[in-house]
Order: C-alpha cells, then sequence, then structure tokens
C-alpha cells in the first residue's frame, strides 16, 4: 500500500475537467485507488464519486493506492496532479 498526501493549488480547485483527468489516468492501472477528504473516503476510479467530496483550493487530499501496479499508478499521479498545476 502506498499512500501520498496533496494540497489543491487549483483556483478552482478539484472541478470537473482536473477530475475527468485524474479519473482518466488511474483507471487503466489493477490497483485500487481512493481519494480521501474531509473525513471522506472515494474510489478515485469513480468521476461522481471524485466530484461528490467539492475539493476547493487549499484542500488537503489524500490517495491510497493497493495492488500490484500501485507504485507506478501513484507515479502517475503525482505526474497528473503537478504537470497540470493542481495540487503541489
Amino acid at each position: 500500500m502506498v499512500e501520498k498526501s496533496y494540497k489543491i493549488t487549483s483556483p478552482e480547485g478539484l472541478h470537473a475537467r482536473p477530475a475527468s483527468a485524474l479519473v482518466a489516468a488511474v483507471s487503466p492501472f489493477a490497483a485500487d485507488v481512493k481519494l480521501g477528504y474531509k473525513e471522506k473516503q472515494v474510489n478515485m476510479k469513480s468521476i461522481m464519486g471524485v466530484m461528490s467530496l467539492g475539493i476547493a483550493m487549499g484542500g488537503e487530499i489524500q490517495i491510497v493506492a493497493d495492488g500490484s501496479d500501485e507504485d507506478a499508478l501513484m507515479a502517475k499521479v503525482d505526474e497528473v496532479l503537478v504537470s497540470q498545476n493542481i495540487a503541489q
């Protein structure tokens, strides 16, 4: 299991476009991946789940991956969040 925390830096927060990019990035992986925010945790492969959290700028999120390709999945998440200026 791999876990990492991020702070949302996008002024719009984690709105539809970046949420969609994250879901698309993690969906091909076999590992289970959860997104946590304010005591709630959702399946990160579900756009509705991610959007339901209403994550605003400055929000602290936790991403937990568990499975055979968890390290590659987390590397991809890191790449998407940083390259698209969504979080750091």
